[in-house]
């Protein structure tokens, strides 16, 4: 497994922010690009890119990492490589491990390191890895391959490849700063004491008085009259 990575030129990488939104890209360098520091532990070198930081941003997030390394033209095998990553200014890595080679490409020198720690490696298998045969290098074309490593030219880039500069969209300007709005003081509100309200007093029955001879001659005179009326309705 070392000796495979070792000599790999390329890898493809995936990273996910915080909120497990992902970018996939890939690295190349020369073979050995990706180094073994021990047997838990491999690193590669970050360079100046395009300015979108969407990996190392991840990873300042999100120190999980995927990593495919493939053999096309080879063994036509590929390798993955799970774990946690860690940048690591270019000072520190070499002052640590004084034996990182220097990169053949003039100019060309890693602003930092992922340092990943692997925590699982796997096979990928051959059966659907294409077989592809690497290009000869282009006449003068020197240690780079006919590369511009590091180069800001557009065109040595692939300028603008996919016609994304004619769908561009209006930079929109930054709004100016709005004051924020001052915070409400509370104002206390006197909220009135709660009036009790009156629980009925029972009031005593009072005794109604005693019919007099006036009412008591009514009431028999109603009873002779009722029962008269009774037999006479019989």
């Amino acid at each position: 497994m070392r000796e495979f990575v070792a000599r790999q030129e390329m890898f493809f990488l995936s990273t996910a922010d915080r909120r497990g939104e992902c970018d996939s890209t890939f690295r190349a360098g020369p073979p050995g690009f990706v180094r073994i520091l021990d047997d838990r532990t491999l690193t590669y070198p970050e360079y100046r890119g395009n300015g979108v930081m969407a990996s190392l941003g991840n990873i300042r997030e999100n120190p999980h990492v995927g990593i495919l390394l493939i053999d096309f033209a080879r063994d036509r095998i590929g390798l993955h490589i799970n774990g946690r990553a860690l940048l690591v200014p270019d000072e520190r890595m070499r002052a640590e491990h004084p034996d990182l080679p220097e990169d053949p490409v003039p100019g060309r020198r890693p602003q930092m390191w992922v340092e990943v720690e692997v925590e699982e490696a796997y096979i990928h298998c051959s059966k659907h890895i294409p077989r592809l045969v690497p290009a000869p290098l282009q006449k003068g074309s020197g240690t780079g391959g006919g590369r511009s490593w590091g180069t800001d030219d557009a065109r040595r880039k692939g300028g603008d490849h996919f016609g994304a500069a004619a769908e561009r969209r209006p930079v929109q300007p930054v709004p100016a700063s709005v004051p924020e709005a001052p915070v409400p003081v509370p104002v206390p509100v006197s909220v009135p004491e709660p009036v009790p309200v009156p629980v009925p007093v029972p009031v005593a029955r009072v005794a109604a008085a005693p019919p007099g001879p006036a009412e008591r001659r009514r009431a028999r005179r109603g009873r002779r009259l009722r029962g008269w009326f009774l037999r006479q309705a019989g």
